[in-house]
């Protein structure tokens, strides 16, 4: 009897069938199924580059045509002269004088000192005046009058001189002359922005009518002054005093270095000073312990005495400044 086919026709049959138990696993089966196909990005590979490159190429493309533009001219140092010369002719530019003041504006200060009326004397009073108008610049001798303060008012402080100051360090470490706070009871210095505070005396340099005040309040934004060594410093340079002459200021007057290295000696022959810068720039009482500087702002003196040989305390034309190495010595500054 012949044995019943196990396929259908339509198919061959296999040459031996494999037993059941041999069948792989659902797992391997799955495994061996052929991985999926990666896309390709669009950017990936060179096309990023090749695209990079003709850009590139187009943006270079650009700028050698605008380079290369036809009737395109060269500047010439003459255009450079011309353009200067009309910006010269019709713009106003400020003076180096305006431009010095300026920078060192921010950091003079008014300073004014205080004494009671029970200590002072007839010759103290005839010499000061009301109280109201300031020392002369070195010592100098005045003729103003003024009435003796009754017992009733005696604690009372009254006005005893008016100088100017400049800021050497931002903590308010301040320069001026001895002789505008000689002898005071009490100090006081008024900033840039009007803040007035109190003041004491940290230091003198007596051999240089130097004193150093420490006000008590500080504006926020207190700048310093820039000090600058005279090593370089000759007669004719321009420079500028800043103070308050007569107590009116903050005032500003320009003139030029007339001489180095020279001396000093009060009307009184009770000091003589030496190594002074001299100046023309108007320098008047209230102007002591002011700052002299150049251009650039820069302190290269502090303003000390005027030479007068009359009893006025008025400018002549010859002012003194202490360089400013002895004044930074003063404040206990390393010199230049």
């Amino acid at each position: 009897m012949r044995r019943p086919a196990l396929y259908s026709s339509s198919r061959p049959a296999p040459a031996q069938q494999a037993p059941a138990a041999a069948q792989p696993a659902p797992e391997a089966v799955a495994s061996e199924s052929p991985a999926p196909v990666r896309k390709r990005r669009w950017f990936a590979g060179p096309y990023l580059q090749w695209a990079a490159i003709s850009l590139l190429a187009a943006l270079l493309a650009v700028s050698l045509g605008m380079n290369l533009r036809p009737g395109q001219r060269k500047l010439t140092q003459d255009d450079i002269n011309a353009a200067v010369l009309k910006t010269l002719e019709t713009q106003t530019l400020p003076s180096e004088y305006s431009k010095a003041y300026e920078n060192i504006r921010p950091s003079v200060v008014r300073v004014v000192s205080y004494v009671k009326k029970s200590k002072l004397k007839d010759e103290t009073l005839t010499r000061l005046g009301h109280g109201a108008k300031p020392k002369a610049l070195g010592p100098a001798q005045g003729a103003d009058k003024a009435v003796k303060p009754s017992a009733a008012d005696d604690d009372d402080d009254i006005e005893a001189g008016v100088g100017t100051g400049v800021v050497i360090v931002d903590k308010g470490v301040i320069l001026t002359n001895l002789h505008v706070i000689s002898g005071a009871d009490k100090v006081k210095v008024t900033f840039f922005d009007g803040l007035e505070a109190d003041a004491s005396v940290t230091g003198v340099q007596a051999e240089n009518d130097l004193a150093v005040l420490q006000a008590h309040k500080i504006p926020d934004d207190l700048e310093a002054a820039t000090m600058r060594s005279t090593g370089d410093l000759a007669p004719g340079d321009k420079v500028l005093a800043v103070g308050f002459p007569f107590g009116i200021g903050p005032s500003a007057s320009g003139g030029i270095v007339s001489g180095l290295k020279r001396s000093f000696r009060s009307p009184e022959g009770k000091q003589e000073m030496t190594n002074l810068i001299q100046f023309d720039a108007a320098a008047n009482p209230g102007n002591s312990g002011g700052p002299l500087v150049t251009m650039d702002g820069e302190v290269v003196g502090i303003v000390t005495a005027i030479l007068n040989p009359t009893p006025a305390r008025t400018f002549l034309g010859i002012g003194f400044a202490v360089p400013i190495e002895n004044a930074a010595q003063a404040a206990g500054l390393p010199p230049f």
